[in-house]
């Protein structure tokens, strides 16, 4: 019944499988993808014909993990899995970057791609069997795909790269990088890193591409076996020489003149007015207009690419390795507690970070178990920032990528969380965009924790850089433009210290690119990166010495293990009394660490004297406060220390014989006790007739000393 394919070879020291032909078969490309005992089921599937009028690729992926491959169920009401969650967004991301640039020229089919995680071992991250799976299925597809592709994880540790580490072996390590592409070049890197410098990063980008080739051959050797006739792209519809020829004469130099214009809003005007004169002009001529707007982009493309490789001058005038200027600001907010404007150019970043507790972290229910993160980084992208009028919304796939991709940058800098017990949030809003938003986000996050109080140890950049390529001619563009980044070959974002790198990604619009143009890419970027840190010790140069005044103030302090009971109380009785009272935060761990935080330092004093009140163990000749809870005719109960009671007998209330003892004391009253000691049972026997109730004083010291006189 089934004819099934299988090429399968050892990799990292696992085994790497690749099967189809068993399931999905009505795909036009299916492939079961196992690695380890993580199995993704990859499918690609293409329309039959262009959608009309569309002058674009319309390729979507979908990464979608399953709760049943690690054995779960999901949490939540319905117990289904429901909107993507993060990592799913960002898997998804990573998939459709390397694969993107690779399909033909002209291909407008819609295409869509599915991954779904079926098994997951706990070892082995799926997005690298994702990738794998999902060039597999392509290559066999029939669709016109240039591939295949081959994906990698790169460690480093001591010294050494590990390919593919598993998810214990990331948590010690100095990097994790992820490195796609074909057999020519690197199509597209994303990684995080403990500062490292330029030659490492390149040395794993390398490694990883030299590792993964043996995937691409096992691939070309599935494709081999099962490959369906690929698909013919048809030639345009029109004569493309012709449309550009005429497009170049009547307004050829309209465009030139366009991108001389330095300001973008008046670049993007002038643009707009060459493009409605052309369609004017060319569809009275009988030109289709989606052939006049498609040529259109190319004669831009032409016009930006070609004045860059001749003279070196970029559109607002800069070269090659210029950056523009750059104003950086912090304290901006009067109530946040830290807060940041970071201008460059014509894209600006506001960015706020607040400091909350324990109670405020991020609870993630993932497939490798359920963790918490107490630093969230979120970025927003209102359409204001680029001066549109659009749709405000949840955030789409471009907020969470870059929100995450400054994300890595900064978190290889902060602090341990026993060092620093705070959850940070960083709200990141655009509010001028004209490229690398999301580096400008990096620098923005730096100053506005900084300007918090959280000990950064260092400042944290990032610059985007370009390329231009036209034959063995390219020029490596800094600090890129919008236009530059969506007319231009290559998007390569660097982020880091003066002491190194901390987060690179990198993506292509060209088939590859080689490790001497990545090489330069990286040296240009560390010049870009000094001086952008430069331009920030003018607004702050290091962390302040402590948090703003308007952040919780967090004081740790440990208990006993099996004090922690006490604290809590039946119910969570006593902390709520606690924190009702006093209006400080309180979280305990099951290792006694307690931290009290409050703004105000009173409220903290208050609620850390309490807790220690509770968990203290009475000493013998120590004076307490505390409160009668309870009369009897042979004495009074008073509980004290929190949640400790002892006997005061009625013989120890006062300094002469008392008939009842509610002539002295009654329920609730306030009285200061001083402890004899315990009986045999290991109850504490108090005396109120040796303190004097008006200031404490032990009364049996002052005889001892008159006795000595």
């Amino acid at each position: 019944m089934f004819k099934v394919f299988r090429k399968e070879m050892m990799w990292g020291g696992r085994k790497l499988i690749l099967e189809t032909g068993k399931v999905a078969r009505q795909a036009d490309g299916a492939v079961i993808a196992t690695y380890g005992d993580t199995v993704v089921l990859c499918t690609a599937v293409a329309a039959k014909a262009p959608k009309p009028g569309v002058d674009f690729f319309p390729l979507t992926v979908n990464y979608q993990e399953k709760a049943f491959a690690a054995g779960k169920i999901p949490g939540g009401f319905f117990k289904r899995e429901g909107r993507p969650t993060e990592k799913e967004v960002l898997t998804s991301r990573l998939i459709d970057r390397p694969i993107r640039p690779l399909f033909a020229d002209g291909y407008r089919n819609e295409t869509q791609v599915v991954c779904t995680v079926l098994s997951h071992d706990l070892e082995n991250d799926p997005d690298i069997v994702s990738m794998i799976g999902t060039s597999a299925a392509l290559t066999i597809s029939g669709v016109p795909f240039l591939g295949p592709i081959g994906a990698a994880r790169v460690g480093y540790k001591n010294g050494q790269y590990i390919l593919n580490p598993t998810l214990e072996q990331l948590d010690d390590t100095d990097l994790e990088l992820v490195v796609a592409g074909t057999q020519e070049g690197v199509l597209m890197v994303e990684s995080e890193a403990k500062e490292l410098s330029e030659e490492v990063m390149l040395g794993a980008v390398m490694f990883g591409h030299k590792e993964f080739q043996p995937v691409i051959d096992l691939i070309i050797d599935l494709a081999e076996m099962c490959a369906k006739e690929p698909m013919d792209v048809p030639p345009p519809a029109y004569d493309r020489a012709a449309v550009k020829a005429r497009l170049k004469d009547v307004v050829g130099a309209d465009v030139k003149a366009a991108y001389a214009i330095t300001v973008k809003q008046e670049r993007y005007a002038a643009v707009g007015a060459a493009k409605s004169k052309a369609l004017e002009a060319l569809v009275a001529e009988g030109f289709a207009p989606e052939a006049v707007a498609t040529e259109f982009k190319e004669l831009e493309s032409d016009i930006l690419r070609g004045s860059v490789i001749e003279t070196g001058k970029r559109i607002d005038g800069r070269t090659t390795v210029d950056i523009r200027p750059i104003v950086a600001e912090v304290g901006v907010l009067p109530r946040s507690h830290g807060s940041s404007l970071f201008t460059r150019g014509e894209t600006q970043a506001l960015v706020v970070a607040t400091l909350g507790t324990a109670q405020d972290e991020q609870i993630v229910d993932a497939l490798e178990g359920e963790y918490r993160e107490n630093f969230m980084l979120h970025y927003n992208f209102p359409p204001y920032s680029v001066g549109e009028a659009g749709r405000m919304g949840s955030p789409g796939r471009r907020e969470i990528g870059h929100g995450k991709l400054a994300w890595r940058a900064i978190h290889p800098l902060l602090p341990a969380k026993e060092q620093f017990p705070y959850t940070l949030r960083v709200v990141s809003e655009i509010t001028e965009s004209n490229g690398s938003s999301s580096m400008a986000t990096v620098c923005g996050t730096s100053l506005s924790l900084m300007d918090a109080g959280v000990p950064l140890p260092r400042p944290v950049a990032g610059i985007a850089m370009g390329l231009i390529k036209e034959g063995d001619k390219f020029a490596v563009l800094s600090d890129i433009l919008g236009d530059e980044d969506h007319l231009g070959d290559m998007d390569f974002k660097v982020a880091g210290t003066e002491k190194g790198v901390t987060a690179l990604q990198m993506d292509i619009k060209i088939t590859s690119i080689t490790e001497e143009i990545m090489k330069i890419a990286l040296e240009q970027a560390a010049k870009g990166r000094i001086h952008i840190l430069g331009e920030m010790a003018k607004g702050l140069s290091g962390a302040r010495e402590a948090v703003n005044q308007n952040a919780p103030r967090i004081t740790v302090i440990n208990i006993p293990k099996d004090k922690i009971r006490d604290v809590i109380g039946s119910g969570g009785k006593v902390i709520r009394e606690i924190v009702e009272q006093t209006g400080a935060k309180i979280d305990i761990e099951d290792d006694g660490t307690v931290k009290v935080a409050a703004v105000d330092g009173k409220a903290a004093e208050a609620a850390i004297k309490w807790i220690k009140g509770i968990v203290a163990e009475p000493e013998v000749g120590e004076i307490y406060e505390g409160k009668v809870v309870k009369v009897m005719d042979f004495g009074a109960f008073v509980n004290f220390l929190g949640s400790r009671d002892g006997l005061v007998h009625i013989s120890e209330l006062k300094n002469e014989r008392v008939a009842k003892v509610t002539d002295v004391v009654k329920q609730g009253d306030s009285v200061k006790v001083k402890v004899l000691g315990f009986d045999d049972r290991g109850k504490v026997k108090l005396s109120m007739k040796v303190v004097d109730q008006a200031t404490g004083e032990d009364l049996s010291k002052k005889k001892d000393e008159a006795a000595e006189g």
